[in-house]
This record gives structure tokens, C-alpha cells and sequence, in this order.
């Protein structure tokens, strides 16, 4: 295909090819349009409730946003509870409170121009709840929302989830360790306690834990201690129509941990850490629970602010697979897709899809992986090698990022079975890639400011296929060391190349091998 056509063409279903969908009026009997995941995906239906409601007023509440109203929560939730389930409604005004603890069959319902107000008194969040932080399984303060072996739980609605978090936040800067050196020893959960200020540990804000049939919808929230909605073990989750617009330290958007059976939709984000972020435990702790995260299906967002719009990691301990991000916007956001571990998680990251992405001035990598995550400094106890395999991305159209693609891996543990296609990225540095194994670049346009359009070091069996050089490029190839092997260049035009194929000092000639390719002498 020819180069400026391929651009084009691009250009067009870039535009026309991809449907992000906007809020909208929120119907919550809107239908979930059926899922076509590229792996064996279950049907989600939301939780069914029956028809009654109890008010929060009619347990004591008060609207004035200072008087504290936890005791009318909690008494509407167990009478709604009692009666078989239902509706807890909050109506429209402004409700201060502490913790709020859901119950089996009960939907927290937020009724339009209802702002939950949550308490910034850290003894409020005592006794102590089973957790998991950063991957470790600990009892710690309470979570501003939570639920703990509950089936059909629901928060959803119009209104306003409001962490009024920021005394929490000078906690990032002294948070023990001693739970990542618990988790690490074996030592009992049960005497993993903490809650205490001199700990510092920040719960999260939404916290379901080992629930099934779990409903977010609807609401905006924000300004929550930690990672924001935070599920752990849970099964059949649905969030969709949920703004998520965070500020502080390590707010995260959507953190699912170790859950299975997940679709997160019509979601918008702009958040001062990652919009969506898989997890599944950290080293050895996460090895011992032994959960991954699988059946994912991510569709129809955007994301603003965020350091990656999907990422997986850094604890993935646990195995992550089965993921399916499509039809996404990303503006704005640093990466639209993070994969990221280092030496010492183990855990495998497989069977991963996305398709159909506009990226939009990235502030940093369309996409990436990457083994050597460096925001841990933490040293593992181990020298265990997690492991990237079968990640499929496909029809993304980016400008703006200060670099199109990054694999960075290990020696011991490439990534393996990447296969890129219809892809096209102008970005100011094009694909670097280390240590690397069977990954394909079809129907691919790179178009870097500068440098080389593809950099390899340490790959072996890399196929560019249908992917042309871009005016002006320098360097079209740039292999680096001596260790590359078997790397394919067919059925390509690159007669605006420069320099076509750069080898590094000592590399074998057959390094690189041509099929069909324009622009290169014989």
C-alpha cells in the first residue's frame, strides 16, 4: 500500500471507525449492549433489587452537611437488609457521614443534586477492616464505602461521592512499609493489623470485598484518600456512566484486584494517577492468594488526566489475562496502554486486546511495556520474572506522544507473541524495543519527528510488514546490539528513508531480511 494512501485510509477509520460514546441522560434500565470479547466472556446483568425504598431521612439524617449522619446510614442499610433488599435513598442535599457499610441486596441510591460528604476524622474509619493495600491482604482503616461478602450490592444514581479526602494525603509521604515485609514473611493476616496514624496507611474509597454481583452506576466521585474504586475478589462486576475526577497522591480511578468477570463502560476519567489499573497482588502474598484478574472487558471511555488509560500492574502477581479494551478516547493522558512489573512480581500478564483507540496529545507513550517500573524501590525478596505473552493491539490512531511504542523487557523473560496492526502514530521518537520475541508490525505507520522509525535490541523473529517509511525519516531500522535475529521487512515502501536498515558495529549482514521491499538497494 502506498504510504500517503495508507494515511489516509487511517485518517478515515480513525475518524469514522471508532464510536465513544458520551454520558448522555443516565437510564439505569438502560440495556448493556452485549459484549463480543475475543475470549470466552460471560453475559453481565445487573443485580435486580425489589421495589422499596428507605430513605435516609426517615433514620435520622440530616441535610446541612455537617452533622454527622453514619448511625442513619447504617440503620437504613440493615433495615433494607432485613426486609429482603431494596433501595437506600439519599435525596438531594448535602449528608456528612463516616463510613458506610453495604449489606447483601441493598442499593445505595444517589438521587439527583445528593452529595455524600465523608468524614476527614481518621477514627471515624475504626475498628480496623480486612484489606488489601498494594497488594498485601492487612486489616486497616475502613474504606469510605465498603462491603465484605455481600452478593447484589449496588451503588448507583445521579449524585455525588465526595471523600473530602485531602487530610489523608500527607500520608503518601510516611506510610510504613512493615505490611510489604509481613506479606513477604508469611506472617497470619490476622496479625497484619494496623489503623493507626503512626502507620499512616490510607484506605481506599470504594472497597466491595469478595462480593458477587456488584453494580456502579450512574454517580460522579472524587477526592478519595487512595485508590478510588478499589473491588478485591469480587465476581460479576459492572461500573459504567461513572465520572471519576480524583486529585492527591496514588488516586487511582478503577483499581479491580484479583476479579473475574468485569465490564467497565461509558466511564470518563481524569485522575492524578492511572484511569484504569488491573492488579492481582504483590510477590509473595500475591502468589499466596493466588487470584488473577481475568474477563475484562474495558469499553467506550475517555480519559483526560491519568498515567495510563489501561495499564496492568505493577502487582500482577497473582497472573492478569483475558483482557479487552476497545472503541476508548484518550486526551491528554500520558499512556493509553501500561503494562508494567519489574524483577521480583512473577505472575504472567497474557491474552490481552485493545482495539480501536484515538489518542490525543500523549504526555508520554501511546503504549508501553515495561519490566523495569521503577516508582517501587522496594527491594524484592526474590529474583522472580514476570512474564508478558499474546497482547494484541490493533486500529489506534495517536499524535502528539513523545514516543509511538516502548517494550522494554528483561533478558531473562521477553516479551513474547505482540502483535501490532493498523496502526498509525505520529510522535516525536517512534518504536523502541529491548528484548523481545515473535512480535509483528502490520499495516503500521510511524512517523517520528526524529530518530529511527523502529529501534531494536536483543529481538529475535520480528516481522515489519506493510509498514512504510514516513517523509523525512532518517533511519528507518535501527538494530543496536549483535544479538538481534531474524527480523523481516516485507511487501514495504521505504523510499523516503534515508538510511533504510542501520546495523549495529559487528552485526551479521542476514540480521535483516527483505521481502518485496521498495527503497532498498539489493
Amino acid at each position: 500500500m502506498n504510504c500517503h494512501h495508507k494515511n489516509l485510509a487511517l485518517i478515515v477509520w480513525g475518524l469514522m471507525g471508532i464510536t465513544v460514546h458520551a454520558q448522555g441522560t443516565l437510564d439505569l434500565n438502560e440495556r448493556i449492549v452485549p459484549m463480543q470479547a475475543p475470549f470466552n466472556m460471560p453475559m453481565l446483568k445487573r443485580p435486580s433489587f425489589p421495589e422499596a425504598d428507605f430513605s435516609i431521612q426517615d433514620y435520622g439524617a440530616v441535610a446541612d452537611g455537617k452533622t454527622p449522619n453514619t448511625q442513619a446510614f447504617a440503620q437504613a442499610i440493615a433495615a433494607c437488609h432485613d426486609a429482603g433488599g431494596g433501595r437506600v435513598v439519599v435525596p438531594a442535599g448535602q449528608w456528612y457521614t463516616g463510613p458506610i457499610h453495604l449489606r447483601s441486596n441493598v442499593n445505595l441510591y444517589l438521587s439527583e443534586g445528593a452529595e455524600i460528604v465523608f468524614s476527614d476524622r481518621f477514627e471515624d474509619y475504626l475498628p480496623p477492616v480486612l484489606v488489601r493495600v498494594g497488594g498485601i491482604e492487612i486489616y486497616n482503616y475502613s474504606p469510605l464505602i465498603y462491603a465484605r461478602d455481600c452478593e447484589n450490592i449496588a451503588i448507583t444514581g445521579p449524585g455525588k461521592l465526595n471523600g473530602n479526602a485531602e487530610a489523608w494525603w500527607a500520608w503518601s509521604r510516611k506510610e510504613t512499609r512493615a505490611f510489604f515485609e509481613m506479606g513477604a514473611q508469611g506472617v497470619p493476616v490476622e496479625e497484619r493489623i494496623f489503623g493507626t496514624e503512626e502507620a499512616a496507611i490510607r484506605p481506599s474509597f470504594i472497597v466491595p470485598f469478595n462480593c458477587k454481583n456488584v453494580l456502579l452506576e450512574g454517580f460522579s466521585i472524587g477526592s478519595g484518600p487512595n485508590w478510588t474504586i478499589h473491588p478485591i475478589y469480587c465476581e460479576n462486576v459492572i461500573i459504567r456512566r461513572v465520572n471519576v475526577t480524583t486529585d492527591g497522591p496514588n488516586n487511582d480511578g478503577i483499581d479491580p484486584d484479583s476479579c473475574r468477570n468485569l465490564l467497565i463502560e461509558h466511564c470518563v476519567f481524569d485522575t492524578g494517577d492511572d484511569c484504569v489499573v488491573l492488579k492481582s497482588g504483590y510477590n509473595e502474598d500475591g502468589w499466596r492468594v493466588g487470584k488473577p484478574t481475568e474477563n475484562v472487558v474495558m469499553r467506550f471511555c475517555q480519559s483526560k488526566r491519568g498515567h495510563g488509560g489501561l495499564v496492568i500492574g505493577s502487582e500482577m502477581s497473582g497472573d492478569v489475562r483475558n483482557v479487552y479494551m476497545h472503541d476508548c478516547h484518550f486526551e491528554g493522558t500520558e499512556r493509553a496502554i501500561r503494562i508494567k512489573s519489574k524483577r521480583g512480581r512473577g505472575g504472567i500478564v497474557e491474552n490481552i486486546w485493545a482495539r480501536g483507540l484515538i489518542c490525543k496529545d500523549m504526555q508520554r507513550e501511546v503504549a508501553i511495556m515495561n519490566m523495569a517500573y521503577s516508582a517501587d524501590t522496594r527491594e524484592a525478596q526474590n529474583t522472580k520474572a514476570p512474564v508478558f505473552r499474546d497482547i494484541h493491539i490493533s486500529r489506534i490512531m495517536g499524535e502528539g506522544a513523545p514516543v509511538a511504542i516502548k517494550i522494554n523487557a528483561l533478558p531473562d523473560s521477553p516479551v513474547e507473541n505482540i502483535f501490532f496492526q493498523d496502526i498509525f502514530i505520529k510522535s516525536q521518537k517512534g518504536v523502541q524495543c529491548n528484548f523481545a520475541k515473535n512480535v509483528s508490525f502490520v499495516h503500521a505507520m510511524i512517523a517520528p519527528q526524529a530518530g529511527p522509525t523502529f529501534q531494536l535490541g536483543h529481538c529475535q523473529d520480528i516481522t515489519l510488514l506493510d509498514c512504510g517509511a514516513s517523509p523525512g525519516t532518517d533511519v528507518f531500522l535501527d538494530v543496536t546490539d549483535t544479538e538481534c535475529r531474524n527480523i523481516q521487512i516485507c511487501e514495504s515502501d521505504l523510499t523516503d528513508a534515508q538510511t533504510p536498515v542501520s546495523l549495529a558495529e559487528g552485526a551479521d549482514p542476514e540480521t535483516v531480511i527483505f521481502k518485496n521491499v521498495r527503497g532498498v538497494k539489493p
